[in-house]
């Protein structure tokens, strides 16, 4: 079998021409060169004219067990018209890069599934370079189609370092992918998208999932006047949660030293659960509640009654449902329910909107689930740039061609 052969079958490259092979303590060696004879811009791809040839450089490809393999060559440097002076495209590896494609298919293929450590000890290469190699991955794999025709997408912000390090990230809800990401979590950390997707973007936005944060809601406000704002259910009913469990620690405080306080310190999990997930032994919490303190059941009431009125489809029905709902927390002389009652208030159409939208920031928050695994599964990013690196790689609809057995 030729050498050429050989160098193909065991590095997946039918664009090259094998010319020497070496073999010593470092592992095995081709010397190898592009199979087309007019060198390419490592820019464009455009073929243009030799205009040098640089100093020889090696490429690292996948192991044979134990044994490297490496490529060598020495590129030629290509005068682009629109480049300008740039080394050759070079057919088994990316431009500006010392490892193969398929090795950096392979660690990018990893990275999804497991630590940067891991990825060191399995491929033999530095962890930094796990990082640069992500990047690289992403930068020429992410599709630069992804923010056309955009119709509904969802914002949320994840915490991804102590004192108040957050990353925005918006969702497409058609295609189920992470679009973009920027740092910060105000109204400015939105700029960047919307200045990208231009007047004609921005106006094919029809509705917008969020919770009720300030600055998102005023850049949306801002950037996407047609577009219809729908707050994210489970957040508004996390908000009555909420103001049950401060009814429950200021009646807890009230009769702190008494009798009754201990199986009311004991409730929360009997407040907080939905009526069909309670044990029977959480059912007669309840009733205990019911029969002893007025106070503490008509919070639980007031929160029960919120999640009804966002059950109804009609929208005619559910807006009398949270109207009554709203003037009943109004004059409930609860002060956490007054004050959720005027939040909410203020907000209202937002959160009929997902009676006949039926859009939810689930997914969003799916992918913050998943973000915050690959945060923990690093144990941390000093770098916002590093993680929305991983994001992509993980949740922006990346596919990755590893050099897998068939």
């Amino acid at each position: 079998m030729r050498l050429t052969k050989v160098c193909q079958k065991l590095t997946g490259v039918d664009a090259l021409v094998a010319t020497d092979l070496s073999v010593d303590d470092g592992g095995v060696t081709f010397a190898v060169r592009p199979r087309w004879r007019k060198p390419r811009c490592g820019g464009c791809g455009r073929r243009g004219g030799q205009y040098d040839r640089g100093g020889e450089r090696h490429w690292r490809h996948l192991a044979l067990g134990s044994t490297i393999l490496r490529l060598r060559y020495a590129p030629r440097r290509v005068n682009c018209r629109c480049c300008g002076v740039v080394t050759e495209q070079v057919p088994w590896a990316r431009h500006g890069s010392r490892f193969t494609r398929d090795l950096e298919e392979l660690v990018a293929y990893l990275a999804q599934t497991t630590d940067k450590t891991t990825i060191t000890r399995l491929v033999g290469i530095n962890w930094r370079t796990v990082g640069t190699i992500i990047e690289r991955v992403v930068n020429e794999r992410l599709d630069g189609q992804r923010l056309n025709g955009l119709r509904v997408i969802g914002i949320d912000e994840f915490s991804y370092l102590k004192r108040h390090r957050y990353l925005t990230v918006v969702v497409d809800h058609d295609q189920r992918r992470v679009v973009w990401a920027a740092r910060g979590r105000g109204a400015d950390s939105l700029t960047g998208l919307f200045d990208q997707l231009g007047e004609h973007g921005r106006a094919g936005i029809e509705l917008a999932t969020m919770d009720m944060a300030g600055g998102y809601l005023k850049a949306v406000g801002e950037h996407l006047p047609d577009a219809r704002i729908v707050f994210d259910r489970f957040h508004v009913q996390r908000l009555a949660s909420d103001a049950l469990d401060e009814v429950r620690r200021d009646e807890t405080r009230a009769l702190a030293g008494g009798d009754d306080a201990g199986w009311i310190k004991r409730s929360r999990y009997a407040l907080l659960k939905n009526p069909w997930n309670l044990t029977p032994r959480q059912d007669q919490k309840l009733a205990d509640i019911q029969a002893n303190n007025a106070r503490l059941y008509r919070a639980y009431l007031l929160k029960e009654s919120l999640a009804r009125a966002l059950d109804y489809r009609q929208p005619k029905r559910a807006r009398e449902a949270f109207e009554a709902w709203l003037a009943w927390a109004c004059r409930s002389q609860l002060p956490a329910f007054v004050k959720l009652s005027r939040t909410l208030r203020r907000h209202k159409d937002g959160i009929l909107a997902y009676i006949k939208q039926r859009y939810t920031n689930a997914i969003v928050e799916g992918f913050n689930n998943r973000l915050r695994m690959i945060a923990r599964r690093a144990y941390g990013f000093h770098s916002a740039d590093a993680l929305q690196a991983m994001l992509f790689l993980c949740c922006g609809g990346i596919e990755l061609n590893p050099p897998l057995p068939k």
